[in-house]
């Protein structure tokens, strides 16, 4: 057993599959189906199930799995605290992202990263925000930015860059040609609402609260996972939603879409660097927070 069939046994799990492990480690899957048949047996124990389309880890897999990962973060820890001792920022870096920020705000500074640090290998994850804080409370990652401040007091947060909610309406909804609209208009209007877990979802339903509305009240039609398909059902005449604006700017600037205010309802919001609050970060996750903090994101 070796650290590179354990990354290459992840890769499998991770894609539930040995052609796309390949292709993603650059091995030919006979390569990858030998590797993983010398871990099984070394292991002496079956730890990936080859099902007809896909490849999913035994009890056994499962458990080597969690146990590679650690090996692996600690790893790919060591080589930047040496890399560190000698000067340098280098390594592979997991991120975690929420829908918006995962989509709209890290690809900036990933990129504004990596060309400042070279030899830096960044992995993003994007999922809703209670995955994200899920994934850092376990180990699974060391930082990420979600949209909502977590319940959990073991998380620590520091406010990265603000965003701007709103109401979004098709092109010819007969609010189109208006800039706001009353709650009472909003709750006699079929609604699409985000999946539970979504930094989304919860900064909206505080702020119904923080002004004295019922969100229960809403005449939901449909709760949908993802900001995109939400847009497209927007678009598509489902129903209205409450979307970041920066999520719906192209669409806005096309004329497909249609942003108001919604009467004595603020719809502001911030998104928050999230890590750990008892764990020390890795060097390279210290740079990356390092940089942030001083090349502060324009809202």
């Amino acid at each position: 057993m070796d650290i590179w069939q354990l990354h290459i046994f992840c890769k499998v799990v991770d894609l539930k599959s040995f052609s796309r492990a390949g292709r993603a480690v650059h091995l030919s899957q006979p390569t990858v189906s030998s590797h993983i048949k010398d871990l099984e047996d070394h292991f002496d124990c079956r730890l990936i199930d080859r099902l007809a389309k896909e490849a999913l880890p035994t009890k056994a897999g499962r458990l080597l799995y969690r146990y590679a990962k650690r090996i692996i973060a600690l790893r790919d820890e060591t080589e930047s605290a040496m890399a560190e001792f000698k000067g340098k920022v280098k390594g592979s870096l997991d991120l975690g992202g929420s829908t918006i920020p995962g989509a709209f705000v890290l690809p900036a500074i990933i990129g504004a990263f990596t060309t400042r640090f070279p030899e830096v290998n960044v992995s993003l994850t994007i999922a809703d925000t209670r995955q994200i804080i899920d994934a850092i409370l376990s180990g699974d990652l060391e930082l990420g930015v979600v949209g909502a401040v977590a319940d959990n007091a073991a998380i620590a947060q520091e406010k990265l860059v603000e965003d701007e909610m709103c109401l979004v309406v098709p092109a010819g909804h007969r609010w189109s040609t208006r800039d706001q609209i009353t709650p009472e208009e909003l709750f006699s209007e079929a609604f699409i609402i985000r999946e539970q877990g979504s930094g989304t979802l919860k900064s909206i339903q505080n702020s119904f609260s923080e002004a004295g509305l019922n969100f229960a009240e809403l005449k939901a039609v449909a709760r949908i996972g993802s900001t995109e398909a939400i847009r497209q059902g927007v678009k598509n005449g489902m129903g209205v939603s409450i979307l970041s604006a920066i999520a719906v700017s192209d669409d806005v600037a096309a004329g497909r879409l249609k942003t108001l205010a919604i009467k004595g309802l603020n719809l502001k919001r911030a998104f928050y660097l999230t890590h750990h609050r008892q764990r020390s970060l890795s060097p390279l996750s210290r740079a990356f927070v390092d940089y942030v903090n001083n090349h502060p994101i324009k809202s």
